[in-house]
Order: C-alpha cells, then sequence, then structure tokens
C-alpha cells in the first residue's frame, strides 16, 4: 500500500498516527482479529498459524489480552479447533500439549505440575507445585499464565453456578430442599472468577477472590475441592481445577511483587478508636479469615493462639510438603498490616476465661479453637511405647521441627522401620506421607476399602505413589511388645463390608479370622474428640453430647451472649474451608450486632488494648539463684500466668525456637510483680541448656497455667496431710502445701535429697522454714537423704511408714491423703505403700508431654477403673492423679522412651562426653 502512496500523502498518514495512535492500533487489533476469527471458523489451522497465533498470545501486551478476551468468547467448536492446532503443532514445544485435544474440554486437561514420586518422597518440600511448579523447567511467567488461562477455557459459564453455590438436595418426591450438595463454603464467587481469567484479567480475578477469601494461598492448597466446588462441577469426569487456580493467582501475585502482599493501613484501628475491639481464640483457618474481615472493617482485633506460633491446625496439622508455613505467614502479614495484634502461649480456659476477656475490654470474642484431644482405640497393649498419635507426630515434625538435626524436640526412631498408620483420612495419609519422609516403610491399615476412605483421592494418591502400602479391611485388636515395653507386633482383625452406616458407607464387619504383622511404630489417625479445656472452664456454655460448642440456630453466636464460635469447635472434624467459612460467617453476624457510643468504645479500646500488651509481655529473666550445682531458680515476667495461677497446676516451657516444650511445675508465682517463679534441674538437654540462662535472657514462650490445680479441701482437725517431696519434688509440692495451709490443714512434709550438697529451701529464712515459722502448729518437716548426711538417712518411705503405721495403730494423727511428688521410683514407691496402709494417695505426673494442652495425646497414664485399663491424659486429667489406680508398670517405662535421643542431644552439645 505505501508503494503507491506519494511523499505527502506517507507524511500524512504518519502525522495522523503520532497524532492517534489507539485508532490506528485498533484498526490493527480489528483487521487482525476478523483474520483470526475467518481462520479459525474454517477449522483444520495450519502449523504457520498455530504457532503465530501463540506468539501473540505470549507478547502480554495489549493486543494479547484483547486475543485471549476473543478466544475466550468464541464457540466450543472454534475452541477445539484451537486445542487441536496447539496439540498437533505445539506438541513437541509443550509436551502438556500433546493429546491434550483428546476429550478436551470434558475429560482431558494440562494438570498442575507434581514432583516426581522419586524426588519427592526424600524431602518436605512442596509436593504439588501448581501451575508455577512448571517454571522450575524452564517456562516462563507468561507461558505459564497461558497453561492456566487454557484450563479456564474449559469452562462452560454455567448459568446456575453450582461451583458457587452448590446443588440443591431433593426430598423423597424429588422437590429442591434449602439444602446444597457442594459449593463454595466461603461464598467465592467462581464463575465471575473464571470469567476473568478468562478475559486474561488475572489481578482483577484475584481481587475477587480475596474480597470473599482473604486466605486464597491457604484454603486453594488444602481445601477439599473434589468435595465442594469441583464435586459440583459439570464436567465430572475431569473437572476444572478450581483450587489449584485460585492457589495460582495468589502465588502469581506474589511472585510479582516479590513479596508478602498486604493491606496499606490507612489508620490504625486501635488509634482510632471508633469500632470496638474483638478477641479471636485461636489462629486456625476460622481465626484468622474471622481477624481478617473485622480488622479490614475496621476493628482492633487481638488474636489469642495457644501455642507460640500462628496458624493453629494449619501449622502443627499440615506438612510442609502440603501446605508451606510461608503461606500461613503471609496470612498472618496481611491482619498484622490492617492492625490486627497477636498474642500466642494464650490458652484459653487456662490463662483467662471468657469472662475474663470480656472483662479486659473486648465487645465480641469469636472461638475458634479447633476439635482437640484425638482419639485411640483402647485395645490391648495401647499403651506401650512407640504408639502415639498422628497429632502428636505431626506436632513434633510440623510446629517443633523435630526431623531436623539443630532442633531439641525428639522423634521416635522410624528410619528402616515398619511403620503403622491406623486411619483412613487426611491426617493419616499427613502422618503417612511423613513418616515415609523420615525413612519408615509405611503401611496404612484401614478397616473398610480404599473406596471409602474419607481421604481426599489427590492424596492417597500420592501415597501410593510414594511407595506407601494400604492394608484394607484390616483394624488392630491387640498390640504386643518385647521385654523394654517396646511395640512389637500388631494383631490384625480381618474385616468385611456389611449394610451402609449413617455416613453412607458399608459398615465394617468383623471376620472372626485376623492376622498377627510386625511394626515398630503406630501411628493412630482416628480423629479428635473435643477439647474439654474450654467448656469446663465455662459451665454456662452449652455443648453437645459430643463436646462440641452449640450454636444458637442460624448463627454463628453460642449460649453465652457476646460468643461466637466456628470451626473445629462447633463441627467437631471438618475442613479447614468450612472453618473459614464460619469465621466469614460470625465475622459478618459480630459487625451487625454491635450498639456502643463513642465514649464507651474508647473506653474498650483502650483497656483492650493495655490487655493486648499485657499479654504480649516477653517471658523474662528478672531473678536467678543457684540452689545447687545442677538446680536453677528463676523468676520469671509471665503476668497473665500470674493472675491466674493456682497450686498444682504447671507450665509449658520453651527456651528458645530450636528448642523443645517442656512442662515444668510452678514453685510459686507473685500477682502484684506479676512473676512466676521455676526451678529446674539440670538433666537433659533442654533443661541444661535452660539453666544456663542469666537474667535479662527472655525464654522463647512460656504458656500456662495449664492441668488441673490441686483440689484442696478442710479436713477435719484431728487429721493431717502427708507430702512426700522428691529432689526438685519440694518445688512442686511447696505451693500445694501453703494452700493446704491457707485452708486450716494440718502439714507434715517428708522432703528427700541425694545428700547435703543436693539440698535447697532448707535454711532459716527460705521458703520451706519461713512456711514452719509462719503456721508453727500445723506444720512437720522431716528431712531425709540418701546418704544420711542430711536429716534421716534413707529414702522418703522410711519416716513415711512410720507415720502410717502409728496411723493404724492410733498414736498418731489419723492421715487424710498422702500426696507424693518426685522421681517416677519414689511416687511408685510410695504409691504402692499407702496402698498396703488404705490410706489414700495422689502423685502429680509431669510426663512426656508436647503441647500439655491434650491435642497430642503424648501423656498418657494407664489407669485401671472398674477391671479395665483405660487411658488418662496428665496434662488434661491430671497432673495429679490417685496414684492407686495408676498401672506403674505400664507407666513408668514413658519416661524413658526418648532415653537414647536424650543421651545423643547432650552429647551433641556436648554437654556429656560421647
Amino acid at each position: 500500500m505505501a508503494a503507491i502512496l506519494s511523499q505527502a500523502q506517507r507524511d500524512f498518514l504518519l502525522q495522523r498516527v503520532e497524532q492517534n495512535p489507539q485508532q490506528f492500533q485498533q484498526m490493527i487489533i480489528d483487521d487482525s482479529l476478523q483474520t483470526i476469527r475467518q481462520t479459525l471458523k474454517q477449522g483444520n489451522l495450519s502449523a504457520v498459524f498455530s504457532e503465530k497465533l501463540w506468539e501473540l498470545l505470549l507478547h502480554n501486551n495489549e493486543f494479547s489480552v484483547v486475543l485471549q478476551r476473543y478466544l475466550w468468547r468464541i464457540p466450543l467448536k472454534q475452541k477445539r479447533a484451537f486445542i487441536q492446532a496447539l496439540d498437533h503443532h505445539l506438541g513437541d514445544r509443550y509436551p502438556m500439549f500433546k493429546g491434550l485435544s483428546q476429550g478436551w474440554p470434558g475429560k482431558n486437561n494440562i494438570p498442575p505440575y507434581v514432583r516426581p514420586a522419586e524426588e519427592r518422597q526424600k524431602d518436605f518440600d512442596l509436593v504439588s507445585q501448581g501451575y508455577l511448579g512448571y517454571m522450575g523447567l524452564g517456562y516462563s511467567l507468561r507461558e505459564v499464565e497461558l497453561f492456566v488461562w487454557l484450563e479456564v477455557l474449559r469452562d462452560k459459564q454455567c448459568e446456575d453456578r453450582p461451583c458457587e453455590v452448590g446443588v440443591p438436595r431433593c426430598n423423597e418426591k424429588g422437590e429442591p430442599t434449602f439444602d446444597y450438595d457442594g459449593g463454595c463454603p466461603v461464598k467465592i464467587h467462581i464463575p465471575q472468577a473464571l470469567n476473568l481469567m478468562g478475559e486474561g484479567k488475572l489481578k482483577e480475578a484475584f481481587e475477587l477472590i480475596c474480597d470473599a477469601n482473604p486466605l486464597p494461598n491457604v484454603t486453594g492448597r488444602v481445601c477439599p475441592q473434589e468435595m465442594q466446588c469441583q464435586g459440583v462441577c459439570t464436567h465430572n469426569q475431569r473437572p476444572i481445577e478450581i483450587g489449584q487456580l485460585e492457589w495460582f493467582l495468589a502465588q502469581r501475585e506474589r511472585q510479582l511483587s516479590n513479596q508478602i502482599s498486604q493491606d496499606i493501613v490507612v489508620c490504625n484501628p486501635w488509634a482510632l478508636a471508633t469500632k470496638p475491639p474483638i478477641a479471636i481464640v485461636g489462629s486456625g483457618p476460622s481465626g484468622l479469615i474471622n481477624a481478617y474481615l473485622l480488622a479490614k472493617a475496621g476493628f482492633p482485633v487481638t488474636v489469642f493462639e495457644a501455642f507460640h506460633a500462628l496458624g493453629g491446625v494449619l501449622r502443627y496439622g499440615i506438612p510442609e510438603f502440603r501446605l508451606p508455613n510461608q503461606l500461613i505467614d503471609d496470612v498472618v502479614g496481611k491482619i498484622k498490616a490492617l492492625g490486627g495484634r497477636f498474642v500466642t502461649n494464650y490458652i484459653v480456659g487456662k490463662t483467662a476465661t471468657l469472662a475474663d476477656l470480656k472483662r479486659a475490654g473486648f465487645a465480641r470474642i469469636f472461638v475458634g479453637t479447633g476439635a482437640g484431644l484425638p482419639r485411640f482405640m483402647n485395645i490391648p497393649g495401647e499403651h506401650l511405647l512407640n504408639i502415639m498419635s498422628a497429632n502428636e507426630l505431626l506436632t513434633r515434625v510440623n510446629l517443633m521441627q523435630a526431623h531436623k538435626a539443630d532442633y531439641e524436640t525428639p522423634l521416635p526412631e522410624v528410619k528402616g522401620k515398619e511403620v503403622m498408620i491406623i486411619g483412613g483420612g487426611n491426617t493419616a495419609m499427613d502422618a503417612a506421607r511423613t513418616a515415609c519422609r523420615l525413612g519408615a516403610k509405611v503401611t496404612i491399615v484401614y478397616r473398610r476399602t480404599r473406596e471409602e476412605m474419607p481421604a481426599r483421592v489427590e492424596e492417597l494418591h500420592h501415597a501410593l505413589e510414594e511407595g506407601i502400602q494400604l492394608k484394607e479391611l484390616r483394624s488392630p485388636c491387640e498390640f504386643s511388645g518385647d521385654k523394654n515395653h517396646q511395640l512389637a507386633a500388631a494383631k490384625l482383625e480381618v474385616m468385611a463390608l456389611g449394610e451402609p452406616d449413617a455416613s453412607g458407607r458399608r459398615r465394617p464387619q468383623s471376620t472372626a479370622e485376623s492376622e498377627l504383622v510386625q511394626v515398630d511404630l503406630a501411628i493412630m489417625a482416628l480423629g479428635n474428640n473435643p477439647n474439654p479445656i474450654v467448656k469446663d472452664a465455662e459451665p454456662d456454655l452449652q455443648t453437645s453430647k459430643w463436646g462440641t460448642v452449640q450454636l444458637n440456630k442460624g448463627s454463628q453466636q453460642t449460649s453465652l451472649s457476646g460468643i461466637y464460635s466456628g470451626g473445629d469447635a462447633t463441627r467437631g472434624g471438618s475442613t479447614a474451608i468450612k472453618a473459614a467459612g464460619d469465621g466469614q460467617a460470625a465475622a459478618r453476624e459480630i459487625m451487625q450486632n454491635l450498639n456502643f457510643n463513642a465514649k464507651e468504645i474508647q473506653q474498650l479500646v483502650t483497656q483492650a488494648g493495655r490487655y493486648t500488651e499485657l499479654g504480649q509481655t516477653s517471658p523474662k529473666i528478672v531473678k536467678r539463684r543457684q540452689l545447687t550445682d545442677e538446680i536453677v531458680e528463676f523468676t520469671i515476667t509471665a503476668p497473665l500466668i500470674a493472675r491466674s495461677a493456682k497450686a498444682g497446676q504447671f507450665v509449658r516451657v520453651l527456651a528458645d525456637n530450636k528448642g523443645e516444650l517442656i512442662p515444668l511445675t510452678l514453685a510459686d508465682w507473685n500477682l502484684e510483680n506479676g512473676t512466676i517463679d521455676l526451678v529446674i534441674q539440670g538433666l537433659g538437654s533442654s533443661s541444661k541448656l535452660i539453666n544456663q540462662m542469666q537474667v535479662e535472657d527472655c525464654f522463647a514462650a512460656i504458656a500456662g497455667p495449664l492441668g488441673q490445680p490441686s483440689h484442696i479441701v478442710k479436713h477435719p482437725e484431728n487429721q493431717r496431710v502427708i507430702f512426700t517431696a522428691g529432689g526438685v519434688g519440694l518445688p512442686a509440692v511447696f505451693p500445694i502445701m501453703r494452700a493446704h495451709l491457707e485452708a486450716g490443714n494440718k502439714v507434715t512434709l517428708i522432703s528427700g535429697f541425694r545428700g547435703l550438697d543436693f539440698r535447697f529451701w532448707t535454711e532459716q529464712g527460705d521458703r520451706i522454714e519461713t512456711l514452719r515459722n509462719h503456721y508453727p502448729d500445723l506444720v512437720d518437716v522431716i528431712y531425709a537423704s540418701n546418704d544420711g548426711s542430711f536429716g534421716l538417712k534413707g529414702f522418703v518411705t522410711t519416716p513415711l511408714e512410720e507415720l502410717l503405721i502409728r496411723d493404724r495403730d492410733g498414736s498418731g494423727d489419723p492421715i487424710a491423703e498422702v500426696i507424693t511428688i518426685g522421681p517416677p521410683m519414689m511416687m511408685r514407691a510410695v504409691s504402692d505403700l499407702t496402698l498396703a496402709y488404705d490410706v489414700a494417695c495422689v502423685a502429680s505426673l509431669n510426663s512426656i508431654m508436647v503441647d500439655a494442652t491434650g491435642m497430642c495425646g503424648a501423656c498418657m497414664v494407664p489407669i485401671m477403673e472398674n477391671g479395665k485399663l483405660i487411658r488418662k491424659h496428665a496434662c488434661i486429667d491430671g497432673p495429679e492423679i490417685n496414684s492407686h489406680v495408676i498401672d506403674w508398670d505400664k507407666f513408668l517405662p514413658r519416661f524413658n522412651q526418648f532415653k537414647t535421643q536424650e543421651h545423643q542431644s547432650l552429647v551433641n552439645h556436648h554437654l556429656i562426653d560421647e
């Protein structure tokens, strides 16, 4: 054309282009689209045309977006021609295109990238890396965006939006009801998001999703999409990868910004103080989404979390090969950017009650505390060492990083060992795949068949790919151990499927056949019962017969005014996305039910702000006293614990971020100073390292007070309470003994030490003698030592038996009860002795614990009740337990469970010679 134009005409044309470039650009776009339109209608696209069309899409400019929008809107027949061209002409360049057109769009697609099984089974790196995983194979971000767009291109654009709202259930007459199957629990506008993606508007699609769900990075990873949005997708053979698309948008935004995407705080809601403060209990999925939506709406929010790290079940329950911790940190970062505050190591029901939070100024409270106690089978042999809950294994690995050499938390020896996972849900898959990565030979034992397993199909598929075995129609009925009380074998009952049960799955029934298999470690993944801590602290909080929090009809509000709840606390075991939906619904409800004037709001915000700051106080050592060569007394700042502490309770201590969680009984506390006292004997590496800490050093975390307080009653004046304290059992005895004296009870303390150089608190002016001087008519003190260098020679049982004899023959005060605290063997000896004299005895047990709130089940105490062995937990039912019902033969070996690992840790820290 330019060849037949004069120079003046060419100059004029160039001038017009410069004056209105958009007009000419649009002309070129229109002409190009007309050519593409005509070619697509003809079908059978040539290699040259297909390659050129793809190159135009790759340019990532205005025209490529227009072209995407056009292709998104063309009829299905033309889309098929386009996909067939990619298959035939670009398959060598893009292997994922080969065969794509066969059965497209309903039966075929480009799947997200999953790392090969032989590679991923050896590490904890992300398994399903989503569409962005293709970048690791050398593809550009723009190419990946187009892979995603090709997935979106499969969308039918259904008018009834089943992926968003679900499919209505029908009654027996075939009439629709108000209940729905599938759909999105957090009400993401999925069709609208897919439409935006189809038009190349990825950022707008991401923003649309975030309006409904601030956790797309998380829910896109762990939501059971096959039961929700994808479960009702009209492409029932190969549903659209909605979850992966959601995750891709969040990860793409992160990739582009190369940092955590955070909301900009125009004004800190705590400083603005125009809306009342809200407390969120628990930082799991329901709590995080609740906190985000409230903070975004301008509410001052404080999230109270029981652990030292945020995320709840998202962090301790889900391995990083499924959900990287960084994604949880991103969500926390968003909430902090909106002015949200966090208080860790705060156990509602122990550190404070819901009523305490209200008194602290929080106008409304959302409780998202999760499910709680792990279930066990209560079958013979379940007390053996190396039988644990999936919660415990996952907490040790996910939260405490026990699989890393420079972290202190011990793990069972699993490399090359036979590990059995009992259960068929997602937690079972997580435990199995975790054990696999630790080097174990893993078998999942399930009482039904593979078809009935509740685990996500994807997770089971990945587990089997990684070499994990599956034993169907089997259920353990007995465990047996070796001479060291270690698990050695499991007797598996052979099952058959009968009629469907309430879940719709066929009920497993015994065939009376069994088989014996070798097993070194058994992991119970049988679900959870609600943790009773909150319920027990709130007698007016209505709960179901299963222990879940009950909600008012059509509401997220509980039976307590201003208290809302959701997630597993109300549902029992459920999913992260349903928990997030509950948190979302509760946030909206909280916003609508507030009636405070400006002055009231200002007072509440000031009050809640002060309480939050108090909760964020670092546990700093303010006083240190060396009691003996290996025993140190610490005074530590912990104002909220000091407020709530009662005699007999303990705290959960983390010395540093790579340490292990250990239980330590409270020796004392000072409400006025806001401090607690701990006495620590340096035996293992953790306690030895703690005892090297000095004044001004801070612990990484101290949580509590935990456990049940001592049961203090006023005994008749002629009766006496006997305490036997061995070594560092004395600090644990001290506050309990003081509480009995304050109640007016007569007390005899028998305190035993190894020798003169190991005694403490016994000098005039120190704790024991001061207490004796304060209650001269109520206190008797007897000291004993193994070698006779201090007090009586012998163990505490010698003077105890003399008192028991005098009680029996009437020559001394009647003994109301004996309370024993100290080395396990001492407590067992005291228990046996008091049993022989038919005198009540209580043992205070700080056995092996991890979380110390009942969630892990590690502190199991075998109890004989009505001739049957049952399971109690020292952190929930204790620490004080009737010593006469404890099966000591089964309990004592638990103290040596990690003896080998503890020895190696001492060597690694150069605390002992190898």
